[in-house]
């Protein structure tokens, strides 16, 4: 019994020692960790500390951790690097206590702020010249323009086709062209205020305003006639379209007035109307009659015209011409206006674009194949000979009101004798297509040259087929020629004298 208690106790004693053992050992492993300072809410930190192989200090866009990991995942956490990121990783006692990011990661951000407020600062310098340089170009063109009050002074361009170069003169000519960027277009939209409304009609008002001390016409489509509006801006900002001719755009904006939004079109103001209100109370001897209608033919030659060159420009029918879409200038020259129903056609990119309004043109100058439906819509030409249709119609207007021998006739709209103020669809057919009518040329018109002249012009423009119809090409330039034969007359007239 005495052999085994002493074998027992031996035993004991034995684990004892091993278990010492044991925990010494352990006790030195967990001293050959490194104490690491630890500062983050992962729960892994013992008053500011851990224990690991080794210490980190991690900087994510602003935020700072500090601790301690294993050897295990080494290589994954000190060598991971991507944008606004910074890791640092060493093998000293509290070595991570003291870390920070490089002073470069830091700058990242204010970076981004500072180049943000340096464009800002650069386009608004920008607008801020370009609205002060316009102001002194339209105080230049006032002074300029004071002279310009006799309507026989001026000339319409004679001869050769119009110049596409040195276009961007916009506030001292009547062009207009690709818009100017949206954003001055809306700060201009926004300055302006309304005077007095010199119009209206289906489409909605037109109204004088001003804008920086200079008159300007504002356009204000109603609601219903709103794809016209998106239309004009369209074109008016994508096509260069700068003209004597053809009304000047200023800008294009949608705005609110009274709780309710409004499509406004700001375009250069004629004082003198639309041709058809100017028709209304004045006459004309027969060389203005002849600038005016030679003006007209310019501004359709220009829409017409293709243009392949650094400043393209697609051909352009416009499908409502009518005196009511023509403006009348102080120099007797008029400019076409109303783009809410052109035509898109560009034969070098092979398109053709109707764009996609409900709208129909003025039935009073409907041409023949558009009342009889027989109009090939695919075809751009198409287009292009209903508008030399109209174009004789309003040739019509104009000399009805031209003084021949002493005898004018009073204003009165194309068909004014056959149907009623507003004619139907069916109506205009009856009279154009079916019996084939024209409007009525006054016999002093054939005793005067240049009116009988027009005269011609006008029946070859009302040719019942459309492909016999002159094109405005040809129309601009035998009025060109007609101008210059009467401008050599009146000179040959004065050495007589």
């Amino acid at each position: 019994f005495t052999e085994m208690g002493s074998s027992a106790l031996l035993a004991v004693v034995i684990a004892g020692a091993l278990l010492s053992i044991t925990a010494f050992h352990l006790d030195s492993k967990d001293d050959e960790k490194l104490l690491c300072t630890c500062e983050n809410n992962k729960g892994t930190c013992e008053n500011g500390t851990c224990r690991g192989d080794i210490c980190f200090y991690t900087w994510v866009q602003g935020f700072e951790e500090r601790g301690c990991f294993s050897n295990t995942n080494y290589r994954e956490q000190c060598f991971t690097s991507f944008s606004r990121f910074f890791v640092y990783c060493c093998r000293q006692n509290q070595c991570n206590a003291f870390a920070t990011p490089p002073p470069q990661i830091k700058i990242n951000r204010p970076d981004l702020w500072i180049t943000v407020a340096l464009l800002l600062l650069i386009v608004t310098a920008s607008v801020c010249g370009l609205v002060l340089y316009m102001r002194f170009r339209r105080a230049h063109c006032t002074l300029k323009n004071a002279q310009d009050h006799d309507v026989t002074m001026l000339k319409v361009p004679n001869g050769d086709d119009p110049t596409y170069g040195d276009i961007f003169d916009e506030f001292c000519t009547s062009g207009s062209g690709t818009g100017l960027p949206y954003l001055v277009q809306r700060t201009m939209a926004r300055q302006i205020s309304l005077v007095e409304c010199v119009g209206k009609g289906r489409y909605g008002e037109v109204w004088r305003g001003t804008w920086m001390g200079e008159s300007v016409a504002v356009k204000i489509f109603s609601s219903r006639d709103e794809q016209s509006w998106f239309r004009e801006t369209e074109i008016y900002n994508t096509v260069q379209l700068r003209h004597d001719n053809i009304l000047g755009f200023i800008a294009s904006d949608m705005t609110s007035k009274n709780s309710s939004t409004q499509l406004w079109l700001v375009t250069h103001f004629h004082e003198l109307g639309s041709l058809y209100d100017f028709l209304q109370y004045s006459s004309l001897t027969p060389e203005s009659c002849l600038k005016m209608c030679l003006s007209v033919a310019c501004g359709l030659v220009h829409l017409h015209t293709e243009i392949v060159s650094s400043q393209e420009k697609p051909a352009i029918a416009h499908r409502d011409l009518k005196s009511r879409n023509i403006l009348v200038k102080r120099n007797g020259q008029c400019c076409i206006a109303d783009l809410g129903l052109a035509v898109i056609h560009s034969q070098s990119h092979d398109y053709l674009d109707v764009g996609n309004n409900p709208r129909v043109g003025t039935k009073r100058y409907m041409a023949p194949e558009v009342l009889d439906e027989t109009i090939r819509t695919d075809v751009f030409e198409s287009y292009k000979q209903t508008d030399i249709w109209a174009l004789g119609l309003v040739f019509w207007e104009i000399t009805r009101r031209t003084i021949v021998n002493g005898i004018v006739e009073e204003y009165r709209p194309p068909f004014f004798d056959l149907v009623p103020l507003d004619p139907s669809f069916e109506e205009m057919k009856k009279v154009v297509c079916v019996d084939q009518q024209r409007p009525s040329l006054h016999n002093r018109l054939h005793s005067h040259p240049i009116l009988s002249a027009i005269s011609k012009i006008m029946r070859e423009c009302w040719y019942q087929i459309p492909q016999a119809r002159l094109t405005a090409l040809r129309v601009r330039k035998t009025l060109s020629k007609l101008d210059h034969d009467s401008d050599f007359s009146i000179e040959k007239l004065k050495q007589d004298i």
